[in-house]
């Protein structure tokens, strides 16, 4: 029978790569997304994924969305961690609101779904959760103090929920991306991203197929021996 694989965030950029590798090894896969039903709508008619709405910062939407999926496509086996914003701005310049929303969605998301599936994986005795992290949560960066601790908090929130699920067969590893040429970073003035590129050892961009790639291979059976791992995908440009 094959898995159910929830992806946060799982319609668009890397998300939506993570949400194809799944399926192409085989799994039913739910997407999540927080927004732009009219996006939402398009990638499920493009991919036959299924896509569903809730805002994983929300303790109760998370809830009742693992819910929802577990009563339309199956108990959930494997949950993907991708959803996050950016609201950057120096410490100078940046709001409680920028703040919060950053925690809140970015690493209080990945609790309120941990939360809503392990349950379920612990009594099946087998599950696979994988958090998208950071380069910047493992190296910092300027204009990004909520965004960094949001993403290194996700670091060791791996580690720890790696030591309770690890007896009942569920694997918890996060995956640090570097720069990835999604429209986040297309976002960045053309002067800055020069830069960025230039202290890349490989010398270029990360794709968001080379991120779905290691997601697809931590929520395999093959990567049962894998707990608590973080997995740097950045192209050198940071060794952590």
């Amino acid at each position: 029978m094959a898995r159910v694989a929830i992806v946060t965030g799982g319609t668009r950029g890397i998300g939506e790569a993570i949400s194809l590798a799944l399926k192409d090894a085989g799994m039913i896969v739910a997407a999540n997304y927080a927004g732009n039903e009219e996006k939402a709508k398009a990638f499920t008619e493009r991919t036959g994924i299924a896509s569903y709405k809730w805002d994983v910062g929300d303790y109760d939407a998370c809830h009742e969305g693992v819910a929802k999926v577990a009563a339309e496509l199956g108990p959930v086996d494997v949950v993907v961690n991708n959803a996050g914003i950016t609201r950057d701005g120096t410490i100078l310049k940046m709001s409680r609101d920028m703040w919060e929303d950053v925690i809140r969605i970015n690493l209080g998301g990945c609790f309120n779904m941990a939360h809503a599936v392990f349950p379920g994986m612990r009594d099946r005795k087998w599950g696979r959760i994988v958090n998208i992290g950071s380069i910047n949560g493992q190296a910092g960066q300027y204009g990004q103090v909520n965004y960094a601790a949001a993403k290194s908090g996700i670091h060791g929130f791996t580690k720890a929920l790696s030591q309770e699920g690890a007896r009942f067969g569920v694997t918890v590893n996060a995956i640090a991306p570097g720069y990835i040429d999604t429209d986040m970073v297309a976002a960045v003035p053309p002067e800055v991203l020069e830069k960025i590129v230039a202290k890349i050892p490989v010398g270029r961009l990360g794709q968001a197929h080379e991120i779905a790639r290691g997601v697809a291979f931590l929520c395999s059976d093959e990567a049962g021996f894998v707990t608590g791992s973080t997995l740097s995908i950045n192209g050198g440009q940071h060794m952590y």
